[in-house]
């Protein structure tokens, strides 16, 4: 379904320059930008994707991984087709970086189907639900006048202003840091990290449930450096902020070996020594999924 874009600037020459993510894409006439969904038709941005959706399931809400938001509940889980970062590793690669088919289901749908089956609202996961931007502002006031729950599970690249317009309908995020270095972003992502950092620290503001997902790659982000600087920046807004620290697997343009157990128990014994809820995911180790009170 094709609606106009929010977040857009009209340039000459029927340029158009989008506004929603850090790529601010400059789009001629016919051009889409990196994210798949949005297109420069007549010097207007549209958007293809409103209520389009790749998949749909019911899930426990610490699949998302949220451990510590309504932990024991079922949420409804949807999203769309795109990304607005290219990933050499990402694991989703097949629903966010090609056109795959999809179906539509209007907000007021949706909203019906977050009240079902136990769940307690919505989770926008699966690839990036930030590009969705025009859907969920709609979809999310559907979903919280029913008095249920609004869920992102995002990599957080998106523009202060949009996302402070969405931030009132979220309730609770997961945010993907992929590293503390600009320059992992730039190679590995063709993104940028401080957008990432701005969106984390403006969800805390707000006063949202927060977690925070690091996938760890051997040789890129794996180092004690890297894993003192992840905890570090949580740490600095709040030790009782969940890190996750989920092993990689080699998918789409990346080859590299699995994450090693050790590694990950090395970032964990580095975190646990500021933060207070320190997960291991994407692998069986023993205890390290596991809810303990800091206190015991």
């Amino acid at each position: 379904m094709n609606v106009e874009a929010k977040h857009w600037e009209s340039l000459e020459d029927k340029k158009v320059r989008c506004r929603l993510c850090p790529a601010n894409c400059l789009l001629t006439e016919s051009k889409t930008g990196i994210c798949g969904c949005r297109t420069n038709i007549d010097g207007r941005l549209m958007v293809d994707n409103y209520g389009e959706i790749v998949s749909a399931s019911y899930d426990p809400i610490e699949k998302k991984p949220l451990y510590h938001f309504y932990p024991g509940t079922v949420i409804f889980s949807t999203g769309p087709n795109g990304c607005n970062l290219s990933c050499e590793n990402c694991q989703n690669w097949e629903i966010s970086q090609m056109k795959v088919p999809t179906r539509n289901l209007e907000p007021s749908e949706l909203a019906v189907l977050a009240g079902r089956s136990g769940s307690i609202g919505v989770a926008y996961t699966y690839s990036e639900p930030l590009i969705w931007f025009e859907y969920i502002l709609d979809a999310a006031a559907a979903v919280r006048e029913k008095g249920l729950k609004n869920v992102i599970v995002s990599n957080g690249y998106i523009n202060e202003e949009p996302f402070r317009e969405l931030l009132p309908l979220i309730d609770a995020a997961n945010i993907d840091l992929k590293s503390m270095n600009p320059a992992f972003y730039k190679k590995v992502c063709k993104g940028q990290l401080e957008p990432v950092k701005s969106a984390i620290v403006n969800l805390f503001k707000a006063g949202k449930h927060l977690e925070v997902t690091n996938l760890v790659i051997p040789g890129l982000n794996d180092s004690d450096a890297d894993f003192e600087q992840i905890t570090d920046f949580i740490a600095g807004l709040s030790d009782n902020i969940p890190l996750h620290f989920s092993a990689y697997h080699p998918t789409y343009k990346m080859t590299r070996p699995k994450t090693p157990a050790e590694t990950l128990l090395n970032a964990y014994e580095i975190a646990t020594k500021k933060l207070n809820f320190v997960y291991l995911g994407n692998v069986n180790i023993p205890d390290k999924s596991d809810t303990i009170c800091p206190q015991c």
